[in-house]
């Protein structure tokens, strides 16, 4: 199995790691995080460094996972990821062996599929994006780089949502609707109208 370490080790660190513990195509070498992070080990993978550590890590690892989740804004997770490519790390698609990807859909560089999720056909999902637990993402839809799709959201036919964006848990987004980028969806919200880029919207 290829060997990939995780940038950030907190919850949803914790959450990427039963995925790829799940896998047969990886298997965690180690996790990278802030100095102070308080023991050696995160999940009993070894505390590898800090960020400062990446370039020395690069010698023995090619693969990296940005791991720290994302709600409020995307802003570090890209930050991050934009970082550790320019290092020349490579960002693999990690999805769980118990979520449904269909072979007509298209999913970019970093993102994590997790356990039970429904990616159904035609869509399109963009780079460094959380698809989480029992999302259901309908066919036709296109998600950008860099959002989280959260626990349980049912995404319906046709609809688009813009780079940066949270979805929260449970909200439902009808068919053919268009979600800006950088927007954020409360949990539970159904959307029945666009949303222009930086909207919060709740219900």
């Amino acid at each position: 199995m290829k060997k990939i370490i995780l940038i950030g080790g907190g919850g949803h660190c914790h959450s990427c790691i039963d995925v790829i513990e799940a896998s047969i195509n990886y298997e965690v070498a180690g996790v990278i995080e802030k100095d102070g992070y308080g023991t050696s080990k995160c999940m009993g993978y070894p505390i590898l460094g800090n960020d400062d550590s990446l370039i020395k890590l690069f010698q023995h690892y090619k693969l990296a996972l940005i791991t720290i989740g994302q709600i409020k804004n995307a802003s570090k997770r890209i930050h991050l990821f934009d970082t550790i490519a320019l290092l020349g790390f490579k960002f693999p698609v990690i999805i769980s062996p118990t979520a449904y990807v269909s072979r007509h859909s298209q999913i970019g560089s970093g993102t994590i599929v997790m356990h039970m999720a429904l990616i159904n056909a035609n869509v399109k999902i963009g780079k460094n994006c959380i698809i989480n637990s029992q999302a259901l993402i309908e066919h036709d839809t296109t998600i950008e780089s860099h959002c989280h799709i959260a626990t349980s959201v049912k995404i319906n036919g046709g609809v688009y949502i813009g780079s940066g964006t949270f979805i929260g848990s449970g909200a439902i987004i009808h068919q053919g609707i268009l979600i800006g980028n950088n927007c954020i969806v409360g949990a539970g919200a159904i959307v029945f109208h666009n949303l222009p880029s930086g909207t919060t919207y709740k219900n």
